[in-house]
């Protein structure tokens, strides 16, 4: 037996010269029909080829076309597999394709991804532009690149609404389920043991990995990827640079929420982008990447956003220097406003605190946090928690005036006062339904001592992720721990965090097969 297959193999060593698909057809039929073959017997049969050419490169040629031949046919018989098992599942799945349509949009990307990975039935459904609607490839450690991030953009095309790019520098943290109501606000999860070195200490190789053209695709095609997204949000993609986010924002017409946070842009260009091309937007969060050294944002910019974007109802610009009048322009002109968080702005004073108590500013305010504001003067919080207890801000539900380095004296904001004298239980008396957040460290001390002033326990909603202020955008968004440090510098530091072994199935369009990549 062994003689006749080493015959037969040495007759049509390569497979290809078969002249006819009969004679292919039967040379096939004749190898399969040998199912006592042992890996001894064929590899003594063909030891025995080799030994009757003389020539070494005979020799050689001889076994790289009996690798090639098997190759090529265990590649033959994967590829009738898969046919078989997509058959299969087309019989035997209960589903039509619409409705499987439908449940694959549900996924998140990476499950989509290695659904469609599975097997062709699979993986015509989950190519449906349907199902990239709402594209989350964000991370706590790298594993997409810009291709991966494009190829997504793509299949979703004018189908696609909401995106989520970049590296998580904390974990979210769930919702409470106290039954209170959930504001649209980022909180920091004591912030004061949180430095910008521990959220850099988690990015990993991201810097490697996404670069400035990671949104490239939302620019095609005059803009048809981008001409429906409602949700954008970027989270530490250090490459990413101003010109880049803008020329993205200037795609977005109809955005309605954009986060941003950790990236190495400018605060009043992106403003400038956001008031010139998105009309609509209700939720803007955008956190410094170099806390209190950005002071770019104009007056003339902050008029301009407050007339190009009329709807905001939830405004977050954390780590900014921000003067207290260009606070005052934004929370007067932006006559819908509800949150506004100014954490850990350097400059701000709290005179704009002053205005507040005009029923025509800020009329609406909901949610006011002012948590580790440097400057943050004494004397304005007492002023305004007086203004509040004789009935100004009558919708105010949530106030965090909390600063881990005490608040600054009227005089000079080196001194600083640890056990400020503000009439926080004046106002738990008179205005029992607000939430009041009031956390100073001890005089000296290094660590914190924290005290919560409310109604009762407070309320864990408030430590929330991030949530868009229209029920359209709503119960999604990623929370992100932050603070500045104690003398407003950032590290440029970054964390070697190897990346895990998960990545996301794509389907190579141009061969037959569907690939898992493990970016």
């Amino acid at each position: 037996m062994a003689s006749v297959f080493s015959k037969r193999l040495c007759c049509s060593s390569d497979i290809s010269r078969a002249s006819q698909p009969e004679e292919l057809d039967k040379l096939l039929e004749t190898l399969l029909g040998f199912t006592d073959v042992s890996p001894g017997s064929l590899n003594s049969s063909l030891d025995r080829l080799l030994e009757s050419r003389s020539c070494g490169s005979e020799k050689n040629q001889m076994i790289e076309k009996a690798l090639r031949l098997g190759s090529v046919l265990q590649e033959a018989a994967q590829k009738c597999e898969r046919k078989r098992a997509s058959l299969h599942n087309s019989m035997t799945w209960p589903l039509p394709p619409d409705l499987s349509v439908n449940v694959f949009s549900m996924l998140d990307t990476q499950s989509l991804c290695h659904v469609a990975a599975t097997c062709r039935m699979f993986n015509k459904c989950a190519m449906d532009p349907l199902c990239y609607t709402n594209i989350d490839l964000t991370s706590v450690v790298p594993k997409v690149n810009n291709g991966v991030v494009n190829l997504m953009i793509r299949r979703a095309g004018k189908y696609l609404q909401s995106l989520k790019l970049g590296i998580l520098s904390a974990p979210a943290v769930p919702v409470g389920n106290s039954g209170a109501k959930s504001y649209p606000v980022n909180i920091p999860v004591d912030a004061s043991r949180l430095s910008w070195n521990d959220k850099r200490s988690r990015q990993g190789k991201e810097s490697c990995v996404l670069t400035r053209s990671c949104l490239i695709c939302l620019n095609m095609d005059n803009g048809n990827a981008g001409s429906l997204l409602r949700r954008l949000h970027l989270y530490n993609i250090e490459r990413m640079d101003t010109s880049a986010l803008c020329a993205a924002i200037s795609s977005c017409p109809s955005l309605l929420d954009l986060e941003v946070v950790g990236l190495h842009v400018e605060l009043g260009q992106v403003l400038e982008a956001v008031s010139m091309n998105c009309h609509l937007i209700e939720r803007l969060f955008f956190e410094s990447s170099k806390t209190g050294r950005d002071d770019s944002l104009k007056p003339l910019t902050c008029t301009d956003l407050v007339n190009g974007c009329p709807k905001l109802t939830s405004l977050a610009l954390r780590g900014f220097k921000l003067q207290d009048c260009k606070v005052r322009v934004l929370v007067k002109g932006l006559r819908q406003l509800k949150s506004i968080d100014i954490s850990t702005s350097y400059a701000v004073t709290g005179t704009f605190l002053r205005s507040l108590g005009n029923a025509s500013i800020g009329p609406f305010l909901e949610v006011l946090s002012l948590r580790d504001c440097m400057h943050l003067r004494e004397v304005e919080v007492a002023r305004f928690l007086s203004a509040i207890v004789a009935g100004d801000c009558k919708f105010l539900r949530y106030l965090d005036i909390s600063n881990k380095e005490g608040l600054a004296s009227e005089e000079d904001w080196y001194d600083r006062c640890y056990t400020p004298s503000i009439p926080i239980s004046r106002v738990m008396e008179q205005r029992p339904e607000i939430c009041l957040l009031a956390e100073f460290p001890l005089e000296g001390s290094s660590f914190l001592v924290v005290d919560h002033y409310n109604d009762g326990e407070v309320n864990n909603d408030m430590n929330s992720p991030s949530q868009s202020s229209s029920p359209d955008l709503a119960s999604d968004s990623s929370s992100f721990t932050s603070t500045s440090e104690s003398n407003y510098n950032s590290d440029n530091g970054s964390g070697n965090e190897d990346s895990h072994d998960a990545g996301y199935a794509v389907y190579d369009e141009s061969s037959d097969e569907v690939e898992l990549l493990l970016v």
